[in-house]
């Protein structure tokens, strides 16, 4: 039986290692998100209803948080809570697509599309 309980703290030693990893990874692409839209952490906190203590404790990895706050911060980022927790390069390079794209008015963005298109054709052309 004492073997049995060592490779069960053993087993739930790996799990919570991997759930605090999670955290780990989140709470910087939080962080970063929240600097690329622009929020001073105080902004942002009162954005996702947590203190501004709470977020910086999340930001780096020292506390956890529930799927509720996982959500609230998604939504307040505009991204999946998905993407938040296991997201890819290409999320993050999006994001900062997003942001360039953000400092043009309308009848720009018409223009932007039209030369995005263009710089897409030509791209393919020369590479097939």
């Amino acid at each position: 039986m004492f073997a049995y309980l060592s490779i069960g703290k053993m087993k739930k030693s790996r799990v919570w290692s991997k759930v605090y990893n999670i955290y780990d990874r989140a709470g910087p692409k939080i962080r970063k998100l929240r600097e690329i839209n622009r929020y001073t952490r105080e902004e942002f906190a009162e954005i996702a209803d947590i203190s501004p203590k709470f977020l910086y404790e999340i930001e780096t990895g020292q506390k956890g948080f529930s799927a509720d706050t996982l959500y609230r911060i998604a939504k307040g980022l505009s991204v999946t809570c998905e993407y938040i927790l296991s997201g890819d390069y290409q999320e993050e390079y999006d994001a900062e697509v997003a942001e360039a794209l953000r400092l043009f008015n309308g009848t720009q963005m018409g223009q932007i599309s039209k030369l995005l298109k263009t710089i897409y054709e030509l791209s393919t052309t020369f590479n097939t």
